[in-house]
């Protein structure tokens, strides 16, 4: 799917530094530091707009929340809805999670979410889906909990599940049709997700964590 540009995006993330961090590589291993509490992170890949991390945030106080954006055109728009509401436990990064483990120090991460991640189709670019086994074994080394997936795709989904199976990571939960299921969970959603859900289609949900040796 094509992006669209939005103007000055670079120079209107950079007015938020507080929020967006200027070079994440320099906290590895010091983002507790950054939240001054010892409280779990939960990190969004692929975060986009902002609306399902800014719930969490907002819901969740006791979590500290981190944002993942590679696209300067994107993220502007999570930037420009998340700081004015001066959120201490939430943090963005305008950057590519082919460097996570530049960003984060073994096992500083307790969740991580993949929301709607961009399903590559084509078979030659199934190297840059989120869950492929490279991807798979940067969270490994990042990651204390467990990765939750939602996506509307049943090829990536189904992917996905081989993925987690043909590396030992445990089924902790799974949906073929989230929304629909029989319980009173509350799910927060993304922008995407709601546009797909007014359109009546069914959300894949994956919940897994790496098995133990």
């Amino acid at each position: 799917m094509r992006r669209r540009n939005v103007k000055n995006a670079k120079a209107r993330i950079a007015n938020h530094l507080d929020l967006v961090i200027a070079n994440p590589e320099n906290l590895k291993g010091k983002w507790q530091e950054l939240f001054s509490n010892n409280n779990p992170i939960y990190l969004e890949i692929g975060m986009g707009k902002g609306k399902f991390l800014l719930e969490q945030a907002l819901k969740n106080p006791q979590f500290n929340y981190i944002g993942l954006e590679k696209f300067e055109s994107v993220i502007v728009q999570a930037v420009e809805k998340i700081a004015p509401l001066n959120l201490t436990n939430i943090k963005l990064i305008n950057g590519d999670a082919e460097k996570l483990n530049e960003y984060f120090a073994e096992k500083e991460i307790k969740k991580i979410y993949l929301n709607f991640s961009d399903p590559w189709p084509k078979g030659r670019h199934a190297k840059r889906r989120l869950t492929y086994h490279t991807f798979l074994e940067r969270y490994e080394k990042i990651l204390d909990g467990d990765i939750e997936m939602k996506t509307d795709n049943q090829a990536l989904f189904e992917y996905s599940l081989q993925s987690f199976n043909n590396y030992h990571w445990q089924f902790l939960d799974l949906s073929l049709d989230l929304h629909h299921r029989l319980n009173d969970e509350v799910i927060i959603t993304t922008e995407y997700e709601d546009k797909f859900i007014q359109n009546g289609k069914q959300i894949y949900f994956i919940k897994v964590k790496k098995e133990k040796n």
